[in-house]
């Protein structure tokens, strides 16, 4: 059973263990587990062992990351990424409930 944060409309998202994405890309173990500690990448979910689960977002995160890295340090990518999340989230529509209220 693999427990997950959100589901797509579509049905529940594709999850992807460390090891898939060690062998989909260039990283090793302890930089995907550094840049989770981090905050660059987010985990998705976890199974039932406990283990990180990551959604189809992390490819294209982890090749901004690279990118990045060959002119930037961690500290300067990470309050890259978070103003760029931040725009996105301002950018978003407020939640509303079934009752047609906001969300805070």
């Amino acid at each position: 059973m693999v427990k997950q944060q959100r589901d797509t409309l579509d049905g529940p998202a594709r999850l992807f263990r460390i090891g898939e994405i060690l062998r989909c890309t260039s990283f090793k173990r302890q930089t995907i587990h550094n840049y989770t500690i981090m905050g660059l990448i987010r985990e998705s979910g976890w199974t039932e062992g406990g283990h990180r689960l990551y959604d189809e977002s992390v490819f294209e995160r982890l090749q901004k990351i690279a990118e990045l890295r060959k002119t930037k340090t961690l500290t300067e990518i990470r309050k890259l990424l978070d103003k760029e999340s931040a725009g996105k989230t301002q950018n978003r529509p407020a939640p509303v409930s079934k009752n047609g209220g906001y969300l805070a």
